[in-house]
């Protein structure tokens, strides 16, 4: 698998600097909107709670995009903090290809 060493833009820098921010939105308003509790949308800005199926469709329904865009930023962020931790790495490295039958 090939990915970049820049680390990608994680679910709390994409939530704050093109949502949030740019719709003069408070993690407050966020909050209500979603009809989830403040610290949520909190852990989330401050990437300290991951994006799961179901806030990725409430956070589609809300911005009016799709769970996919979410999911994908938390996908990319997953994969690129597990390739850079050096004890997955070690981890993933002790893994054996399958030989074809």
């Amino acid at each position: 698998m090939i990915m970049t060493k820049r680390k990608p833009a994680s679910i709390g820098e994409i939530l704050v600097q093109e949502f949030l921010e740019p719709m003069g939105l408070s993690q407050g308003a966020l909050a209500e909107a979603m009809g989830v509790p403040r610290k949520h949308v909190n852990e989330l800005c401050n990437n300290r709670r991951a994006v799961t199926a179901p806030t990725a469709l409430i956070l589609a329904r809300v911005f009016g995009n799709s769970p996919d865009f979410w999911l994908n930023i938390q996908r990319r962020s997953d994969l690129w903090e597990a390739m850079h931790d050096a004890k997955e790495k070690a981890r993933i490295e002790r893994a054996r290809p399958l030989e074809a039958a």
